[in-house]
């Protein structure tokens, strides 16, 4: 394949040191990158931003060579396969990784996205599902781009539900083979990555049968075309063409038709047929087994969410600076006009969302420390694994909707202008919309963490029960929920303070926040307890039984996640000195939190935590700190980390 020269929106190669930020943006830019704030410096500081933005108007095809030619241009900058190892002696790098994935995201998300497809999901299928033979064979040319290929999991007829995927891998032991088959229409594999054009090979999801016995959802890789790209025998992929964005990806279909590959080609860490036909694993439980392969690809939730989080933050670079420089209507004193941001209605549309971002931010930091704990080379606990797995698919749902959400905000808060693709907003805003489905649909994602603080409430219970220290009444319950969870010490530490006597704290007390979420938690997983404890009794359909309770899920995950968020924020802010920043930040904390009660007061109200006219004090209040923290606003846009130049908005020129 001839590239040829990619179409692009220029932007300047911008180094940090050409940034003319505000002492306070400065600051609030080192805080939030937190951690890992010297890479994230390095990052912006080496970017190769130039030609960062593809040419909205490219159609399908030119959209796919650009992205590929920028893919490839990266990786000779070193932004290509960042933290993947490059063979059998290489080692892992989830840090260095996570933070590629975020630096790639200022830019075209679709370079982003395919970026992720050859070395996150391709690339860690071979790393993390595969042995050395598989490292030395395949990593070298997958890192340097010769090998592309594809993460062949979803099916027409099964996408969160992998367990129940129907292409079978069978064994046959004449040969020494496995033959990859797509039984029904319905287990074609659909919307992948590299499918439709560049991938010359997949790591396949199927149903492993040995000897007539089925053991579960493996993976194995299985060459797609040949060099001069044509379909291999038995193979047959479809392209999906357009779609509603990321035009750069190439997705695809593929369908196998007894499609036969040497034994060694399956990735057998954690199970395979050995040289004697038998199969073994070093895990025995099915569940647990299947369970254990997808959790070493937990690295894919963490960098969608915090991709999403830098789509959002861009969003709002580009709408608060807007913001900053355009006046509508005269009014008193302001014969040029009122500038946008100094309306109060248009400071309620963008300031929430920034101080979210800020809070989201916060929360991806830690995160990534837990990834990096699991994924590092000290050993880590079944606990801390299950742990991050129920953190990354709940941040990621609740940071790709809010990055949803910001977008289309910003893209109304910058009116006519923001629906001009120059000013980028509408391709963010195509973009970003698939980043709530991929990687998990968010809904179920959210059903995985409730389910995950079921298991941890109830097993509380049951040491509660052998132990026989406490008994079970309504208080114990509150004790048991409360420990289940728990965010962190800290915030339970400022809830009880108050908790007797909420009334009387202030608006922007940070214990009154804390209490009303701890309470928010609390009670909805307790509740919930109650009502699946009650539908088990239930008889006839236990389906519908539990089917009922599916928004009390949602709310108790939603619930237990804000906590989480509030926590990591109230960590930061610990950890600053007096002074300006830490003033401005307990600012934003606070609208942040006030917010999410507002969004809630229905059900603070319904149960008795909050009076009708604390409620209406919360809206003033939230009014208040929009007016404080108008004069930060330029600020606090430079703390998010997206350098001005790299915005490539025509309406900022």
């Amino acid at each position: 394949m001839t590239l040829t020269e990619p179409d692009s929106v220029h932007t300047e190669h911008t180094p940090l040191s050409e940034e003319h930020l505000t002492v306070l943006g400065d600051r609030l830019r080192s805080v939030l990158d937190g951690t890992y704030a010297t890479e994230r410096a390095v990052g912006r500081a080496t970017f190769p931003a130039e030609g960062m933005l593809r040419d909205p108007s490219l159609d399908v095809e030119a959209s796919r060579e650009w992205t590929l030619g920028r893919l490839l241009e990266l990786e000779r900058h070193g932004f290509g396969h960042a933290g993947v190892p490059e063979g059998a002696n290489s080692v892992s790098d989830p840090l260095t990784a996570v933070m590629a994935f975020e630096m790639l995201a200022h830019g075209d998300l679709s370079v982003t996205i395919k970026s992720g497809v050859q070395f996150g999901l391709f690339g860690g299928a071979v790393t993390n599902l595969g042995t050395d033979w598989h490292h030395e064979t395949y990593l070298p040319d997958i890192t340097s781009l010769k090998l592309l290929g594809c993460f062949a999991m979803t099916e027409l007829g099964h996408g969160s539900d992998v367990q129940s995927l129907e292409t079978t891998i069978t064994y046959i032991p004449e040969t020494d083979e496995y033959e990859v088959d797509s039984p029904t229409a319905a287990a074609t594999k659909a919307y992948i990555g590299n499918a439709a054009k560049d991938g010359t090979m997949a790591a396949v999801f199927g149903q492993l049968i040995v000897d007539g016995v089925g053991h579960g959802v493996h993976v194995v890789l299985v060459p797609l075309r040949d060099e001069s790209g044509a379909d291999l025998p038995g193979i047959t992929t479809g392209d999906h063409g357009h779609k509603g964005g990321l035009l750069g990806v190439d997705n695809g279909t593929i369908r196998f038709s007894r499609v036969r590959v040497p034994r060694r080609m399956l990735l057998d860490r954690y199970g395979g047929v050995s040289v004697d036909g038998v199969y073994a694993s070093p895990i025995d439980n099915p569940n647990r087994r299947f369970f254990t392969m997808l959790g070493t690809l937990v690295r894919g939730r963490v960098c969608v969410g915090g991709g999403a989080g830098i789509a959002a933050r861009r969003a709002l670079s580009i709408a608060v600076r807007w913001g900053l420089t355009r006046h509508q209507f005269p009014a008193a004193g302001r014969p040029d006009g009122v500038l946008l941001l100094d309306y109060l209605t248009h400071q309620k549309r963008l300031l929430p969302r920034l101080a979210r971002a800020y809070a989201l931010g916060f929360a991806q930091n830690e995160l990534i420390t837990d990834l990096v704990h699991v994924q590092g080379p000290t050993p880590s606990t079944e606990e801390e694994q299950r742990s991050l797995e129920t953190h990354a698919a709940g941040l990621k749902a609740m940071t790709t909707w809010f990055a949803n959400q910001t977008v289309q905000e910003a893209r109304e808060a910058c009116g006519g202008s923001g629906y001009m693709s120059e000013n980028q907003l509408v391709e963010m805003r195509r973009d970003v919309d698939i980043f709530a489905t991929f990687e998990g649909d968010n809904t179920v994602l959210m059903q995985l963490v409730t389910k995950a603080l079921l298991t941890d409430y109830r097993k509380e219970w049951s040491e509660l029960d052998r132990t026989g220290v406490v008994q079970a009444t309504a208080r114990v319950a509150g004790d048991a929920v409360a420990e289940a969870t728990s965010a962190g010490l800290v915030l339970g530490a400022l809830a009880d303070a108050v908790r007797r006597r909420p009334e009387e704290t202030t608006l922007v007390d940070r214990r009154w926040h804390a209490l009303m979420f701890d309470e928010r938690a609390r009670h909805s997983l307790e509740a919930l307890a109650r009502r699946m404890r009650a539908a088990a009794k239930v008889r006839g359909d236990q389906f519908e039984a539990f089917n009922a309770l599916g928004d009390h899920v949602q709310f108790v995950a939603r619930a237990y996640m804000e906590q989480r968020v509030l926590t990591a924020f109230v960590d930061a802010i610990d950890a600053l000195p007096a002074g300006e920043t830490r003033e401005v930040l307990e600012r934003v904390c606070s609208l942040y939190a006030l917010q999410s009660i507002h969004d809630d007061r229905a059900w603070f109200m319904e149960h008795n935590r909050i009076t009708s006219g604390r409620s209406k004090a919360i809206g003033a209040q939230i009014n208040d700190l929009c007016r404080e923290l108008r004069p930060h606003a330029l600020s606090l846009v430079e703390g998010l980390g997206v350098p001005e130049k790299w915005l490539g908005a025509a309406i900022l020129a």
